[in-house]
């Protein structure tokens, strides 16, 4: 390791990083460079990292596929500013020697939070109440009482567990679904685990908290949604890949699904033409589930604990 190693930002857009306390906790330990617009293609990316030895990825929308990793030799360290590690090669990366890491659990209840809300928006049909009264419309419409109902919580990592908590809070039975179920994790967690069959039979409202794997790529398609209770909802702050948005859309303008409010998309940002917007009972939000002033300082201090620790000899979260 050279002594003051090159960490670059290739992509701070929008701002994660740019004017963080935590950035300056780098400076002691090597030569940092942050880039504040988003690179305009591959080659742009390559220029940006090429000289590098440790890479923050902080928008997961800067993608890093096998091709590209293996045009930085120099590089031996990349860490995401969040859970989700779709946006590398992990497996082009564990190739060239390349340690990535990222940062499990530090804003699970900020997520939760806003998983919560999108609950209760799309259970009180806040975004087409609002539109009608906008369009000088005084409707009358059934909403959806939680209480007594039954949350089915896909995914019992970090976020998953704070969903559980929040979601017994408002008094609701939880069962959960999970790829790891056990007879101890479910004693811990005082929820049963079910079959995913039977978990999206008997919920009111599924919600959604995986990591985007080849396994959980449309995890959630056709079969599995008309398998969902008529009206119940769906909630997902993960990955948008994990649902088939087509089967998605069919079964909202159906009306087999009484709603959904996602706060994630198979292209972001979503495009214009998107048939999720043209869906009456969808609550959106812009891919923001941690964007708050504490959940952006949380990702902050962790990624750049992470970068200081590896620097240090001991690599931190280490996903590879």
């Amino acid at each position: 390791m050279d002594k003051r190693p090159l960490i670059v930002v290739p992509g701070d857009h929008p701002v994660q990083l740019a004017g963080s306390p935590h950035l300056e906790r780098l400076r002691p330990h090597g030569e940092v460079a942050l880039y504040s617009t988003r690179p305009a293609g591959d080659a742009e990316k390559l220029s940006r990292v090429r000289d590098a030895q440790v890479m923050i990825n902080s928008r997961g929308a800067v993608k890093w596929p096998g091709h590209l990793l293996e045009q930085l030799p120099r590089l031996r360290f990349i860490t995401v500013c969040g859970i989700g590690t779709d946006s590398i090669d992990l497996e082009a990366a564990r190739e060239q020697g390349i340690i990535v890491s990222n940062i499990p659990g530090m804003t699970a209840a900020v997520v939760a939070e806003h998983a919560l809300a999108l609950m209760l928006a799309a259970c009180k049909r806040v975004s087409y109440q609002t539109a009608e009264l906008r369009a000088g419309r005084w409707i009358g419409m059934n909403n959806v009482y939680l209480r007594g109902k039954t949350a089915g919580v896909i995914g019992t990592g970090a976020i998953g567990v704070k969903m559980i908590e929040l979601c017994r809070a408002l008094g609701m039975e939880v069962v959960a679904w999970t790829f790891n179920p056990s007879a101890e994790r479910s004693r811990e967690l005082g929820v049963r685990f079910l079959e995913l069959d039977e978990l999206l039979r008997v919920s009111d409202v599924v919600t959604l908290h995986l990591k985007l794997t080849p396994e959980s790529r449309h995890l959630i398609g056709a079969r599995e949604l008309e398998l969902m209770k008529p009206g119940s909802l769906l909630v997902n702050t993960a990955r948008g890949a994990i649902v088939d948005t087509a089967a998605l859309v069919e079964s909202l303008d159906s009306g087999h699904l009484g709603g959904a409010g996602l706060d994630v998309y198979d292209t972001e940002p979503l495009p214009g033409n998107d048939p999720l917007l043209e869906c009456e009972q969808v609550v959106l939000t812009p891919h923001s589930a941690d964007q708050t002033p504490e959940g952006y300082d949380l990702l902050n201090q962790g990624v750049v604990d992470n970068v200081i620790a590896f620097l240090e000899g001991r690599p931190r979260n280490v996903v590879t």
